[in-house]
Parts: structure tokens; sequence; C-alpha cells
């Protein structure tokens, strides 16, 4: 992520911050305009062209979108047009960013989308065949549209988390669905306060144990803490833990590799 990225990003936030809750339709209606934005490269061009003052800026988004948004979505997109980023995948990925912060602040009480999302995730993990029909780019988008309305669209979750799903599924952009989803897991986690750590396992933890990790990954991050829990006998045992880009390894697995280098050098 490069410097300009930073900076528009933590300013694009600070917007949100001010604006105080939305509803799901700004949120919905942010990540609508971040996928017909991703599709135009010329309005792609436009609104990360660098030598462009924000004015322009801001009456190209207001020209485009001022009849298609509802106002509080109207004004995020345009303070993000407003910044200068490093590329135009950066801008999307904002876009995207504050609309799945929008849609945690949008979701109904005690909801834990980031639980919901994690849930998805793993479900599409262990089937392939469903993996492939959401992430294929050979799908048309009304049927994986359909496809996500069928299996979350019965009140099995909350609303914010099928506009994620939905969104994501429309607008892969080469990203693959898994990642997609824990990516998007981690942002509201995050909006609600929380930091998320991938905990790995040969084997389930129960209760107590996760109790004990919680507090002192918590201690660690300086804040609370969500768990994306993964069973995975090939790590032998021991826990494999990663919040963010630190990853502590203590698994089995790991320190037999180890120790295999140290022997092999």
């Amino acid at each position: 992520m490069g410097s300009a990225t930073r900076e528009a990003l933590a300013a694009t936030r600070a917007s949100l911050a001010s604006f105080g809750r939305a509803d799901l339709q700004v949120a919905e209606d942010l990540l609508a305009a971040g996928r017909l934005i991703a599709g135009s490269a010329q309005l792609r061009s436009a609104l990360t062209d660098n030598e462009a003052d924000e004015a322009q800026k801001r009456q190209l988004v207001t020209s485009v979108f001022g009849s298609r948004l509802a106002p509080g979505a109207l004004s995020l997109l345009t303070a993000a047009a407003s910044n200068r980023w490093s590329s135009q995948a950066d801008f999307l990925d904002g876009i995207e960013e504050i609309g799945f912060r929008v849609a945690a602040d949008a979701a109904g009480e005690g909801v834990e989308l980031d639980a919901e999302l994690f849930a998805f995730e793993r479900t599409v993990a262990s089937d392939s065949e469903l993996e492939l029909a959401l992430g294929s780019k050979l799908g048309a988008n009304d049927a994986k549209s359909k496809l996500v309305e069928r299996l979350l669209g019965t009140g099995s979750v909350d609303p914010a988390t099928l506009a994620v799903v939905r969104h994501l599924v429309l607008s892969p952009r080469g990203r693959r669905i898994g990642a997609m989803l824990r990516g998007a897991a981690s942002v509201v986690a995050d909006q609600r306060g929380f930091a998320v750590a991938t905990v790995t396992t040969a084997v389930a933890l129960n209760d107590a144990q996760l109790a004990r990790l919680e507090q002192g990954l918590a201690a660690q991050a300086g804040r609370r803490i969500r768990f994306d829990t993964i069973i995975d006998p090939a790590v032998l045992g021991g826990v494999r833990v990663q919040i963010g880009d630190d990853v502590i390894d203590g698994s089995v697995a790991s320190r037999l590799s180890s120790l295999r280098q140290k022997l092999a050098g």
C-alpha cells in the first residue's frame, strides 16, 4: 500500500467517523457505485487522476451518481474520490472498505457480522462445487446473485451480511472468494473495535483454552479479539495464530520444519 493510499484511507475513514450511523442502503449504494466504477476504465481513470483538482472530481461524482445514490453514500463516495490514491485498485478497495464499515454499523443489534462472514467462508471452503459456482469467471452475475440469495436470503444471516457477500461475488476483481470473505470479516470486526485472530490447530480448542488465548492476545493487541478458528490436522499439535501481518507459530509442524532446516544446514 502506497503512502498516498494510506493517507486517503485515513481521510475517508475520518469522513465516515464524522458522518454518524448510516443505514444499510448507504452501504449497498456505495458498494454498487464501486462496482460501476470497477467496470468503467474511463471513470476509474478520471477519478484517480492525480492531476485533476478536487472540484473536478466532486463534479464528476455528482454528475454520474447524484441521482442514483442515497445522500450519505454520495457524500462518502465524494470524500473518497477527492483524495489521492496510489492506484486505481487501491481506490476501488477504499470504496469497498468504507461500504463494509457502513454495513458493520448498520447491522442488527448484537449481530456478529464478522462471525457470519467467517462461517460462510468455511461453508464455501468445504464445498468445491459451491466455491466454483461463486468464484468462476465464467458464471453469470445474475446466477451468482440468485445463488447467494438462496443460501443466505432466508433470514439465516443479517441483511448486512447478505449485502456484503452479494457484493463480493459480483465484484471479484481477480480475488478468490475465500480471501475476500476473510478480508471483509476483518474490516467489519475492526469497525466494531475488534482485531481478528486466525487460530489454526489440529483439534478444536475448548472454551477454557479459547478464553485464556483471548486474554493473552487481547493484552498483546491492545483491543478485543474475535477468533477465526481453523482445524488443520497438518499442524500436528500446538497453535498457530495470525493477527493481521503478525504470526505466532507454535505448531508442532512449524517446529519440525525448523528442526529439519537446522539439520540440513
